[in-house]
């Protein structure tokens, strides 16, 4: 996997791009120690677009909620967006779609994050 990362608003909004399946090994840990660092940056606005994401399993899943609390616990911003169908059934199954913000196209979601 690979991770493209892009800001706006002068850094204060940070785009993550991951690529390919996160299956719980070295791409998700990458992703997680991403989420991290911007956290201990004092980042609070993130966006994840998951448009070139295949497949996810429940550690990667895991990583997006540690990735969600933490930022909502420090009053941040985490939105999904570009979600495919598998991914977004995932979601729905598992009642993560009552939880997370996720917003069909990048575009939403820049706007959802600057409110």
């Amino acid at each position: 996997m690979s991770l493209k990362s892009s800001t706006l608003d002068d850094g204060k909004v940070v785009i993550l791009e991951p690529k390919g399946s996160l299956v719980g090994g070295a791409e998700t840990d990458e992703l997680k120690l991403k989420i991290q660092s911007l956290v201990e940056q004092g980042n609070r606005k993130l966006i994840i677009d998951l448009a070139d994401v295949t497949y996810l399993n429940s550690s990667a899943i895991g990583t997006l909620v540690s990735g969600y609390t933490t930022y909502t616990n420090r009053q941040g911003k985490f939105i999904l967006c570009n979600v495919n169908k598998s991914i977004s059934n995932i979601f729905l199954v598992t009642k993560l779609s009552t939880i997370f913000i996720v917003a069909d196209k990048r575009e939403d979601a820049i706007y959802e994050i600057a409110k």
